[in-house]
């Protein structure tokens, strides 16, 4: 076993002796069709144990995606901004709703009820914007479209923002910029392990579960595994596998 594996078992071990509780949920980008990693993503999640909260591409979702996921009870629809569209000013970081451009409110409220009409009671009213980024004034107009949860990245500010629960993502074994594949297993392991002595020590709220990010339609056989055997050890290690449906009336 490489020592960065060996070092989060470490950390694991002092969570269980020090009696501590490590929530975690695990959330896929950018779903919009049945495919067949799609159908090996919820797989992985059933043989885990662990529900794929899975962020749908409103305006491209399909119906057969709706009854695909409503065979499956280890898969949670979320709602992934509208059309997965960049709309940032030249020069600025890539964002759908990180500026509030015209009839943005119709189409929170459009990818609302196209999800309600997707999956019904089996969607979790959580907005996820694309790239992880959101403007305030957008966040503002969330909660009185039906809207109860947000979710973007790095560990949570604070519990409410603008009325939702914000229940972020905090890892990705993704390298964006430089091919898509897999990050450097060692760096992102001793980042991990970073997140969770801030957690222990009390630096972030430890009460947010731990997120992982993943995007199945980009996974290599790399990606695959390291997702496989990076949540295998944080179960194996005693962390609590998060359903977010089944606490929609009192989110952590």
């Amino acid at each position: 076993m490489n020592a960065h594996w060996h070092h989060l078992e470490v950390e694991m071990a002092y969570w269980r002796r020090a009696g501590l509780t490590l929530p975690l949920w695990w959330r896929d980008d950018d779903a919009a069709a049945v495919t067949p990693a799609l159908g090996r993503l919820l797989k992985l999640g059933e043989d885990l144990s662990l529900p794929v909260h899975l962020a749908v591409i409103p305006q491209r979702a399909t119906t057969d995606l709706g009854t695909y996921c409503s065979d499956s009870a280890y898969v949670v629809p979320l709602v992934h901004g509208w059309a997965h569209k960049n709309h940032a000013p030249e020069g600025q970081k890539k964002a759908e709703f990180g500026h509030p451009h015209m009839g943005y409110l119709t189409e929170t409220k459009t990818a609302f009820d196209r999800m309600t009409e997707l999956f019904g009671e089996n969607l979790l009213p959580m907005f996820v914007p694309p790239w992880n980024r959101i403007h305030s004034d957008v966040v503002t107009g969330l909660q009185s479209q039906g809207f109860t949860a947000l979710s973007t990245y790095n560990p949570r500010p604070a519990r409410l923002k603008a009325g939702l629960v914000q229940i972020n993502t905090h890892i990705d074994p993704i390298l964006w910029k430089a091919g898509r594949g897999l990050a450097d297993e060692a760096t992102t392991i001793k980042g991990v392990i970073r997140l969770l002595q801030d957690r222990r020590f009390g630096f972030v709220d430890a009460a947010e579960p731990l997120g992982l990010l993943t995007h199945h339609l980009v996974h290599d056989e790399a990606i695959w595994d390291f997702t496989k055997h990076f949540l295998s050890v944080l179960l194996e290690g005693g962390a609590t596998p998060i359903n977010l449906l089944k606490m929609k009336d009192i989110l952590p």
